[in-house]
């Protein structure tokens, strides 16, 4: 058996996929990272030092190794970011992809997003048969370059004895969240960020059952197929209303139309960067916020075995993690 290699194994999915392939009893794991935690070399997992951009650290990743899972990114809301996702997503994953086939790797399991298919301006719930809705895609430059990360991996991992697994998961939350690439909405609710309740659904599913899923993929998963990671669809007016509940605070009583909001927080969002201040909120996580994000994830139901636990649970665990962590709750142990 070769080595099981986790490129951003550090990140919040890739840390909580690690400590599964850990209790697991997994011997030959390799991180790859710009920095690997000692917790881990100390558990027994091999730091591999570098980036995806970077053609001699694939190689070195790669060697002797039969399964990747494919998780270093960057996760942004602002568009002027483009160019790093870019630079990360689609040229990293080529680059990864050509050392993958010259060291005649077995499976990779990409993480990608459910953004590249399950969103629309209506309240619909879609599946992996969705077509790609490009015009809503292209606006937001962290879901374009998933979608042309996914195109890269496809084009690039190919052929006789190989597997090309893609998991497609909402947005993660739950408890480990330390670079705050996906809690962030929870914590902006916390701590009184969001000025109204938008018109807009999301799906979210807990961290911890998302890498379960990434665990079953490179047996169970089917070459070049897609599988949308999901737990609950909820609009924000519900969303914000469990996490009242949960957390003691209360949700934006104001609601504003998307007609309104949207144009709104683009003259905000720019008089605030033209002043050299950060914006209260991004106007991309505006619009965003107007859609809606939902999916049926039957299919990784059916062919993973994902499950997923009740969603006042994950919501509990990210307040408890977010208050203890980031707001300074807890540090005395009340």
């Amino acid at each position: 058996m070769g080595k099981i290699l986790i490129t951003g194994g550090t990140g919040f999915l890739g840390t909580h996929i690690v400590k599964q392939l850990i209790a697991a009893g997994e011997k030959n794991l390799r991180v790859m990272a710009s920095r690997v935690p000692e917790w881990m070399t100390d558990s027994g997992v091999e730091a591999c030092v570098g980036s995806v951009t970077n053609a001699e650290d694939c190689a070195a990743a790669v060697k002797g190794v039969s399964v990747i899972h494919h998780l270093a990114g960057k996760v942004s809301r602002d568009n002027s970011d483009a160019a790093l996702m870019n630079e990360i997503h689609l040229q990293g994953t080529r680059i990864l992809m050509e050392a993958a086939t010259e060291a005649k790797v077995k499976t990779v399991v990409l993480a990608s997003s459910s953004g590249t298919i399950a969103v629309s301006e209506e309240k619909k719930v879609v599946d992996e048969t969705y077509p790609p809705p490009m015009d809503l895609i292209s606006r937001f430059a962290y879901y374009s370059s998933k979608f042309y990360q996914e195109k890269t991996a496809l084009s690039n991992f190919d052929g006789k004895g190989k597997k090309l697994v893609i998991l497609n998961p909402s947005l993660l939350l739950g408890d480990g969240d330390e670079r705050m690439s996906s809690t962030k909405p929870v914590l902006d609710f916390l701590a009184r960020k969001i000025p109204f309740t938008p018109s807009g659904g999301l799906n979210f599913v807990d961290a911890r059952d998302a890498a379960a899923a990434f665990l079953m993929a490179p047996d169970k998963g089917k070459h070049q197929e897609k599988y949308l990671i999901g737990a609950e669809n909820m609009t924000f007016e519900r969303f914000f209303g469990r996490l009242e509940r949960l957390s003691g605070v209360s949700a934006p009583s104001l609601r504003v139309p998307k007609s309104i909001s949207v144009p709104a927080a683009g003259v905000i969002d720019s008089v605030f960067k033209s002043l050299n201040r950060t914006p209260p909120f991004e106007a991309k996580e505006v619009e965003q916020a107007e859609l809606f994000w939902y999916f049926d994830s039957s299919k990784a139901r059916e062919t993973l075995g994902l499950e997923t636990r009740d969603p006042n649970e994950t919501l509990y665990d990210t307040i408890k993690y977010l208050r203890e962590n980031f707001l300074g709750e807890g540090v005395f142990g009340h």
